[in-house]
């Protein structure tokens, strides 16, 4: 009987475009790859491992490229639930290299620590996986389910020194308040199914926008669904993790948590706003435009009381966190969306390489330091002259000092909010630039110790720097650099988000 039911279900496979999701299916393959060869590959031999793990990132962005460069700028799949535009393509090719340049952050890091080099690199590259499926998801299953597959595998590495308490301590607060968040998020979601019947963001949104219907389930089940990436984005209140987490976790782990993870959340958090919640900017604005100004002055306050490196950068990368919410903070006010779309990636994009080229300079003066106290870095440059000027240079671009990468990022954040106008708009542009001054207060007191203190106990040896590790250094200092002296280059990244018309605007 079941048969003869199932025979008259009308049934036709849907059509698959392999072009656009080869991304996804190189980083699947690769993943398989990565545990196959590390069960055949000798001790003496794990650095194989990384170097597969690196070689499927660039792969995987090649077919990135193709699309990019292909007539069809558009491309959806399974009924609007997965598509690729060249919003997704910007931050899939962001993540792609970010995950490659914390490769070779963390191959002669892993080694040295005796981690264990296959069961890394794999969580690396399925997490990667994960937020490569982030970009392309319009649907609250596929965000989810993408979500999960991205932060599961970051509990774990950020309990990578199992041996550690400190790391311990990261991972198991990390994954009890992830989980925490994620029972929040999947409640809103479970909310906004009931209400509008559909799971697609698009039809959300136009049930959304029915005159009438917006009440206060509505309005609990949007509010529930941010404070869930409000957590992944380490937005004050919900930021209580990331310090003992970052400080816990090796330093590459660290290093990915505070980019590539972070960036996941946001492009979740804008897909969100602008294709499930475009009309409901009385609930999400209000509540948005908050957690900027808590998140970036908490971040900053707290950052100027840190005597270690990796905590300062934590509460730093809250701040940071916070200015990237500053123009979303805005975007539901007047024609602001596209300014604040185009804020959030150039932000993105700068914030990426010179968050990841401040992670990879501390990696490698620590293998001196032996230390992660601030004071420790006293005296840089009279011993380590290149790592001195690099960090002089990364600190100065997150404080958003010309000509650096930091400059146009926070100016593209501050031009979006002013064009908003009004009492939102200028608000929050003055409450940003109060807190781009204190900023400068905690990042320069690092530069005053690199410049013009001694060397903790007189240390005057010669800073050994891997080959991998001076090619992270490269790509991100190349990449702060130009970023800030040819800005047009990063944000013509902002205005293929913007240009696409992806979201409705």
């Amino acid at each position: 009987m079941l048969s003869s039911i199932l025979a008259q279900i009308p049934w036709q496979a849907p059509t698959i475009d392999y072009h656009a999701i080869a991304p996804e299916i190189v980083l699947a393959a690769g993943i398989c790859l990565i545990i196959l060869v590390d069960l055949f590959v000798s001790e003496s031999k794990k650095w194989v491992t990384s170097t597969l793990t690196g070689f499927v990132m660039l792969t995987a962005l090649v077919p990135v490229l193709t699309l990019a460069v292909s007539d069809n700028n558009v491309r959806s799949l399974f009924d609007g639930r997965y598509v690729i535009d060249e919003f997704a393509l910007t931050v899939k090719a962001l993540f792609l290299i970010a995950g490659y340049v914390v490769i070779l952050m963390s191959q002669n890091h892993v080694e040295e620590g005796d981690y264990y080099l296959g069961e890394y690199f794999t969580l690396l590259l399925t997490s990667v996986t994960g937020m490569v499926m982030m970009a392309s998801s319009r649907d609250l299953v596929s965000i989810f389910v993408a979500l999960e597959m991205l932060s599961i595998p970051a509990y774990m590495l950020a309990a990578w020194r199992k041996r550690d308490r400190k790391s311990n301590e990261a991972g198991v607060k990390y994954y009890l308040l992830g989980v925490f968040a994620s029972a929040i998020m999947l409640y809103g979601m479970s909310l906004l199914y009931g209400v509008t019947g559909t799971t697609l963001l698009s039809d959300i949104g136009r049930q959304l926008t029915v005159e009438g219907q917006f009440g206060g389930v509505q309005a609990l089940a949007i509010t529930f669904v941010i404070v869930g990436f409000a957590f992944k984005v380490s937005a004050v209140p919900f930021h209580t993790w990331a310090p003992d987490t970052y400080e816990g976790a090796p330093i590459p782990v660290t290093a990915f948590l505070s980019v590539a993870s972070k960036a996941a959340g946001f492009v979740a958090l804008v897909t969100l706003i602008y294709v499930g919640f475009p009309q409901a900017k009385d609930v999400w604005q209000p509540f948005l435009w908050v957690l900027a100004a808590i998140t970036m002055t908490v971040g900053n306050l707290v950052a100027l009381r840190q005597t270690n490196i990796v905590r300062m950068l934590a509460y730093s990368s809250i701040s940071q966190g916070g200015f990237i919410l500053m123009p979303l903070a805005v975007a539901g006010t007047g024609d602001a969306a596209g300014p604040a779309l185009q804020s959030v990636v150039v932000y993105l994009i700068v914030y990426a390489a010179m968050n990841l080229g401040m992670f990879a300079v501390v990696i490698a003066a620590s293998r001196t330091t032996r230390s992660g106290e601030i004071s420790s870095f006293g005296g840089l440059f009279s011993y380590a002259p290149g790592l001195g000027v690099l960090m002089t240079i990364f600190l100065a671009s997150l404080a958003g000092i010309p000509p650096l990468g930091g400059w146009i990022a926070k100016f593209t954040a501050f031009r979006a909010v002013l064009e908003a106008g009004g009492g939102w708009g200028y608000g929050i542009a003055v409450i940003g630039a109060i807190n781009s001054v204190i900023a400068f207060g905690y990042y320069g007191s690092i530069m005053r110790e690199i410049w013009m203190k001694p060397a903790p106990n007189g240390e005057t040896s010669a800073v050994k720097t891997p080959s991998s590790l001076i090619a992270a250094m490269v790509i991100t200092t190349a990449g702060t650099i130009v970023f800030g002296v040819l800005p047009g280059v990063v944000l013509r990244f902002g205005d293929l988000a913007d240009l696409t018309g992806a979201f409705g605007r």
